[in-house]
């Protein structure tokens, strides 16, 4: 009966002792014996049973939370946040089997200062690492951030569930470390939650594009969808819908899609002159054995869609040129069958064959007449303008080279020189 006595009373002394232990950590946390105080509850929570002690982990985050804001020790215990991140991880896990009412009492009653001191020790040297440049090391700690918020937001501690500044930083980190996947990651994260705010729009149109070039159909599609939704005055989805279809549709497929986007974009230029050049090239071969069945029908339309794109928006040099080059090219269509029309060797044109040659050269000059309306436009839209954009430049050049090549069919001599001349300037006056 003693022996039994004696170990009752042994065992009360431990379980005190282990009590003490714990409580003079605590104490030396007090004192700001900061090494002590790490040794101490290093020591206590080494012994298995301890480990099931809520109130060691919490203190065992409180000390090393301590070690990492300590200037003069930090540098000796470079874990210290990792540390206080994994005891309060501890910590928040064992207050779960109890009852509600008795959970994460310490943590409130500190107004759970240690998950907010932490969390914004990392957003500090994320934001210090991010505007050195330094986007790996601002990337890191802009994640660790947000596992502090995820231990937030998982015991309910946060009314919201999503960073998003936070969120949004490790998105461009990543992105600017080069890291596209990883900022698809934090990207996506902010479009999921459909999030709206100013420059927010992009953040879709990344992800939307991002998936489509690493060939991610389905996920791309998704963004797009989340986007168009959030931001539907913005017409970049149609034109991302439009792109899918080119890519991985039939011609028939993106003809529908346009004519799709046209009629919930009606007043858009650019989608008719698109469409227009789409139609356009789908039509015309230079050598017209090489044309579809279909060329004149699709020519047709595609010169009633660069008109509307005319209509809507008259100073679009792009639209003047293309509808110009739609008539030339009719003109050189007709010049070369006027070509075939030939005598037999050794004879003469019947008088037939040359009233035909004659309306033909006829219409070719309605044609080439026509185009010349839209090439002057074009020059009067870039000709009188200072410095030009490259394609500015471009589209300028082959308005002047056609216009030269039109007027030395008419034999215009004094054209030919003027257009010339005006060729010629392009680089120097713009």
């Amino acid at each position: 009966m003693k022996r039994i006595l004696l170990t009752a009373l042994l065992a009360v002394s431990v379980v005190g002792l282990f009590a003490q232990k714990l409580d003079k950590a605590k104490s030396l946390l007090e004192k700001k014996k900061l090494a002590d105080a790490r040794t101490e509850i290093d020591n206590f929570l080494a012994v298995e049973k301890n480990k099931a002690n809520s109130e060691a982990w919490y203190t065992k985050s409180k000390i090393y939370l301590a070690l990492d804001a300590d200037s003069s020790v930090r540098s000796t215990v470079p874990e210290a946040r990792t540390a206080a991140y994994d005891a309060l991880r501890q910590y928040l896990d064992l207050e779960k089997t109890k009852d509600s009412a008795k959970r994460n009492i310490m943590l409130t009653a500190d107004g759970n200062k240690p998950l907010i001191d932490l969390y914004s020790a990392y957003s500090k040297d994320g934001a210090s690492f991010y505007n050195a440049g330094n986007f790996n090391d601002a990337l890191t700690n802009f994640q660790a951030s947000l596992r502090i918020f995820d231990l937030l937001a998982a015991n309910k501690l946060v009314p919201i569930s999503l960073d998003t500044t936070t969120t949004l930083y490790a998105g461009i980190s990543a992105e600017k470390a080069n890291k596209p996947d990883t900022a698809a990651i934090y990207y996506g994260k902010i479009a999921e939650s459909k999030a709206k705010a100013e420059g927010f729009v992009e953040i879709y149109k990344w992800l939307a594009d991002h998936y489509r070039q690493k060939e991610d159909m389905a996920t791309a599609t998704k963004f797009a969808a989340l986007g168009r939704e959030v931001y539907p005055q913005e017409t970049f989805w149609s034109g991302f819908e439009l792109e899918m279809a080119r890519e991985k549709g039939t011609k028939e497929e993106l003809f529908a899609k346009y004519e799709q986007v046209i009629k919930e974009n009606p007043d858009n230029h650019l989608f008719y002159f698109n469409y227009g050049v789409e139609l356009y090239q789908a039509g015309y071969n230079q050598d017209s054995a090489q044309r579809p069945a279909n060329s004149k029908e699709l020519i047709a339309k595609a010169t009633e869609q660069i008109a509307k794109s005319i209509e809507k928006k008259g100073d679009y040099a792009n639209s003047q040129m293309l509808m110009g080059q739609i008539l030339y090219n009719q003109g050189v269509d007709i010049n070369n069958v006027n070509k075939t029309i030939r005598p037999p060797q050794g004879g003469r044109l019947k008088p037939e064959q040359l009233k035909q040659k004659e309306d033909l050269r006829t219409e070719m000059n309605k044609k080439f007449d026509a185009a010349l309306v839209y090439f002057a436009k074009v020059d009067e839209l870039l000709g009188s303008q200072g410095k030009l954009k490259l394609e500015e430049k471009n589209i300028l050049k082959d308005a002047y080279d056609l216009t030269i090549t039109i007027y030395e069919q008419k034999q215009n001599n004094e054209k030919v020189a003027e257009y010339t001349t005006k060729f010629n300037d392009v680089d120097k006056k713009h």
